[in-house]
């Protein structure tokens, strides 16, 4: 404990490694804070509609629909691990080859699982077993949210991009951009034109179309940093996909254990009524605002270390995970007192309707002490991807949910509450889970090396 102990405050006596985790982090955090936007005020003007059904639907619909970005996360999380390794060698080429295979992914995956995701809807919703108004608006909320897919994994795919190439700029620009437009969309079609659900639905779909051709633009500045050719014939080579692929695939699964996660949480939460799937939606806003802003230093450990180990620097990579760990430490017990002493505000600002009102405040200490929690998974998350260790990170991901099952099935008879203690297990668990994991790897001297 010692020479860690004196490992810290070496680096963080050093003012040089705050500027550069800062100068990524802040950028990022303003730009994810924004992201839970689409949702949160597609959620807080609806919540101001009469009727807790159409804010239900809007819930439920939102939730259905991230599923879908959640699941492939990999179109970011991939990228990134490459583009830091390759901007840490200074290889314009390989920048640039990372780059058209994740547009091409982006665009490619988001037809088509819309396509394939639309005769879903009814179904899924409909296992739900909520009221037919809540039903009817979530489906046409949700099937009217897919012809923004493709944009929305292509957006995903540059912001990637962006933050292994350390430009964390760019995504700020294209996110604040986005929920602006969603912001005006919103006002003007469900409360000027009173289209509801539909309104709130179209908006975030012309948005997310948006950002995806700003987030388009902005690329061949960050190339001219990097000089480099795109060698085309290569991207028809299998040879070439298959390391992108592979680490793909293992986040995929992993993406799909969490996303499974939520939408569990949604299902059972709405078998409890359409005032409790709305207050647990109020207070899942505020997790994603969480995850959201902690991700922002999780993103700056991304760039940072992938660029160490790309230049294979371990002296640098200890000093990074040192820094952003005690920030991420701290950031995390800021939101949690925040909710703590505001979440009766946060909650009013959502809705105004009382029933829903009275049950997020019955909640809102899982919310308070989620962050603490939370926040460990986040960071490491990203230096698992900085290293493109996906197969760690599922397994670790799949550990968690196995050990946080029982607790699941046990909790049931406390309903709501026992919801929550569910939750709150996973991640805890799936925190623990992430550091036995990097223990190992370390003690292996495996991230420098594959």
């Amino acid at each position: 404990m010692g020479p860690l102990l004196a490992c810290w405050r070496q680096a963080w006596q050093q003012p040089g490694i705050h500027r550069q985790i800062w100068g990524l982090a802040l950028p990022m955090i303003l730009s994810n804070l924004s992201v839970p936007l689409v949702n949160l005020t597609d959620t807080a003007i609806v919540g101001h509609l009469p009727g807790s059904h159409q804010l239900g639907a809007v819930a439920v619909g939102a939730t259905a629909y991230e599923v879908l970005p959640g699941i492939l996360i990999f179109l970011r999380m991939g990228t990134t691990g490459f583009a830091a390794q390759a901007a840490g060698r200074c290889e314009g080429g390989p920048l640039r080859q990372i780059l058209a295979q994740a547009l091409l992914l982006g665009l490619g995956l988001g037809l088509l699982l819309a396509l394939l995701a639309a005769p879903l809807a009814q179904p899924l919703l409909h296992s739900m077993q909520a009221s037919a108004g809540l039903q009817l608006q979530a489906e046409e909320y949700f099937r009217l949210r897919l012809y923004g897919l493709p944009a929305a994994l292509t957006s995903c795919a540059l912001i990637g991009w962006f933050i292994g190439a350390q430009n964390t700029r760019a995504p700020l620009v294209m996110l604040l951009a986005t929920n602006a437009l969603n912001i005006l969309l919103d006002l003007i079609l469900v409360l000027g034109l009173d289209m509801g659900t539909r309104g709130a639905a179209l908006a975030s779909v012309s948005a997310e179309w948006s950002g995806a051709l700003l987030g388009l633009a902005l690329t061949p500045a960050i190339l001219r940093q990097y000089p480099g050719q795109t060698c085309w014939a290569t991207l028809r080579q299998w040879y070439s996909w298959r390391p992108l692929l592979a680490v793909n695939r293992d986040i995929l699964l992993r993406s799909l254990i969490l996303q499974a996660v939520f939408l569990l949480m949604a299902w059972q939460g709405a078998r409890l009524g359409d005032a409790t799937v709305a207050a647990n939606a109020l207070l899942l806003n505020g997790l994603l605002l969480t995850a959201f802003a902690l991700d922002g230093l999780a993103h700056a450990l991304e760039a940072l270390s992938g660029h160490a180990i790309g230049a294979a620097d371990a002296r640098a990579l200890r000093r990074i995970l040192l820094v952003t760990g005690c920030w991420a430490g701290l950031a995390s017990l800021g939101f949690a007192l925040g909710f703590g002493l505001y979440g009766d505000l946060f909650i009013q600002l959502q809705t105004d309707q009382p029933e829903v009102q009275q049950l997020a405040r019955i909640y809102l200490p899982w919310l308070a002490i989620l962050p603490l929690i939370a926040v460990w998974s986040y960071l490491l998350d990203g230096l698992f991807i900085a290293a493109t260790r996906a197969r760690e990170m599922r397994n670790a991901m799949l550990l968690a949910a196995l050990l946080a099952l029982p607790v699941a099935l046990l909790s049931q008879r406390l309903g709501n509450h026992g919801l929550w203690l569910s939750f709150i297990s996973f991640m805890l668990l799936r925190g623990l889970c992430l550091g036995l994991e990097g223990w190992r790897l370390a003690r292996a001297d495996g991230w420098l090396r594959r």
